[in-house]
């Protein structure tokens, strides 16, 4: 439904908006395949356009409410050979012709259905198109981190039931004369989970507030899945373990919360995807490079870290013939239908789409969306010398607002 609320045009959200809002419709995002999960640019369900119609075809897997659900947003390549530059989304009605869907059994979440999709010659009209066409991976990315952020919220949430339910079973079940919490050796266990919990719930706490506030928190939400699901595993286990043989019955909950608590370091991105998003953010390998062929040893005998170079600064442009080059490309350009201000700090630029055509100035004004990026890696990313993506994946670029409005700006900065 975000998706639909973001990127839907008025017909989209007419026809499918209202009813998921209401209830009487059942979204589902449609991303993973069978050969491509978190490598999102690799996947292979095409939609080639004719006339008034795209022709979708091929597979996913792993979707929720991909059974009973009656929309799915699906993530299509409508430009097979150029990675994430020829993925767009499109609205296809689950019930459509061509469209078929195979439940699949679940370790846990067993409330929840999950199928395998396939789409052969699926016949979709052009309006179902959900923003820009190839701009589809953009629009993912900017909705990935409401995603991690619920999982990140799932997972300190279901820690916090499951140490609640143990408590209450440990304050009633008796052993050696006395109740389990009275052993000093659980009690201590009970303290650190108890400790994990709240620290990493109020971090979760402080990335809903980024993101409420039109932060796009990219670093600070990848963290708080992977802290808040893998200490959700943790707990499930030592929880199941305070349970005894009684946690290895289905009778008692704590069975069904250990099994599903396992999808959450899998789901909206595996841990291992996390930490490598993380790490690129935080040591940011491409621009550090070692210098020489091995470390020189130090006067106590022990090898010299290797010496760490910056990257080579690009000539950098003024402020003033920046905003002349950026004049003349917004002219040409596309107009962008808001405003967007690129804030430097001290300085800002402002990219008024809302007319015919694109204007720029250097007034302070309020704008849908605000990139703020330094003067240095703006004007590298206009010579071609700093990747857009890179510098936002890495967090030399943030957007505050709509993200749709700054996936724009690649179209005047080339």
């Amino acid at each position: 439904s975000p998706y639909l609320f973001k990127h839907g045009s008025e017909h989209i959200k007419e026809k499918y908006l209202t009813k998921a809002i209401t209830g009487e419709a059942v979204c589902a995002i449609a991303i993973t395949e069978p050969g491509a999960g978190s490598d999102v640019a690799n996947i292979r369900t095409t939609a080639v356009r004719e006339g008034d119609h795209y022709i979708v075809n091929g597979s996913k897997t792993f979707i929720t409410n991909g059974v009973y659900g009656d929309v799915l947003i699906t993530v299509v390549k409508t430009k097979p050979d150029a990675g994430f530059d020829g993925i767009s989304l499109i609205v296809i009605d689950r019930n459509a012709e061509g469209v078929s869907a195979t439940k699949l059994k679940k370790l846990g979440w067993h409330a929840s259905d999950t199928a395998e999709l396939a789409f052969d010659n699926v016949k979709v009209p052009v309006e179902n198109l959900l923003g820009d066409e190839n701009q589809g991976f953009f629009y993912l990315m900017g909705g990935l981190q409401l995603e991690r952020l619920s999982g990140a919220i799932g997972g300190y949430a279901g820690s916090e039931a499951s140490l609640e339910y143990a408590l209450q079973y440990m304050s009633e079940r008796e052993a050696f004369g006395r109740t389990i919490n009275k052993f000093q050796v659980l009690r201590h266990r009970v303290a650190q989970l108890s400790s994990e919990i709240e620290s990493i719930k109020y971090f979760v706490y402080h990335c809903c507030r980024l993101h409420e506030d039109g932060e796009y928190a990219v670093k600070e939400c990848s963290m708080a899945k992977l802290l808040s699901t893998e200490l959700s595993d943790r707990a499930m286990y030592q929880c199941l373990q305070f349970f005894g043989g009684y946690g290895y019955m289905e009778e008692f909950k704590m069975a069904r919360m250990f099994r599903d608590s396992r999808i959450g370091t899998i789901g909206g991105g595996s841990s291992e995807i996390m930490r490598e998003i993380i790490a690129k953010m935080v040591i940011d390998d491409k621009s550090y490079k070692p210098v020489g062929k091995a470390a020189s040893p130090s006067k106590n005998g022990q090898p010299k870290k290797e010496s760490i170079n910056k990257p080579k600064k690009v000539e950098i442009m003024s402020y003033e013939s920046t905003i002349n080059i950026l004049s003349e490309r917004a002219k040409v350009a596309k107009p962008l239908g808001s405003v967007l201000k690129l804030n430097f700090g001290e300085s800002q630029i402002v990219i008024d789409g809302t007319s015919e055509v694109n204007s720029v100035s250097s007034e302070d004004t309020e704008a849908n969306c605000t990139v703020d990026v330094s003067l240095d890696d703006f004007t590298s990313m206009m010579k071609g010398d700093l990747n857009p993506m890179t510098a936002f994946m890495s967090g030399k670029m943030k957007v505050k607002g709509d993200m749709g409005v700054a996936m724009k700006l690649q179209s005047i900065m080339t």
